[in-house]
């Protein structure tokens, strides 16, 4: 499985749902899981992004698939970072 890290930023809408609703951030990280993305870290953070989310997923095809539709929501944009550990990067660069 591939690693992510998603960088979001939470619209008007989206914190209007999340100061309504705190627990909303692990319903949708349950409809990931059925969309085959596994949440591995989340970090609430400041800054120009809300949250960092380190996933696993198997290919890129499925990252899209999620962003398309949670972006589609309109709660909350993304940024998509495909990432590798650094043990397999220094194996694959010699």
């Amino acid at each position: 499985m591939a690693h992510y890290v998603i960088l979001s930023k939470l619209t008007d809408e989206g914190r209007k749902t999340l100061k309504k609703n705190p627990g909303r951030i692990m319903e949708v990280n349950k409809e990931l899981e059925q969309m085959g993305v596994k949440v591995l870290e989340q970090f609430a953070v400041l800054g120009q992004y809300d949250f960092v989310n380190i996933v696993q997923a198997p290919d890129n095809e499925t990252i899209l698939k999620m962003s398309v539709e949670l972006g589609s929501r309109g709660s909350v944009q993304l940024l998509s970072l495909p990432a590798m550990k650094i043990d397999e990067f220094v194996k694959k660069t010699v």
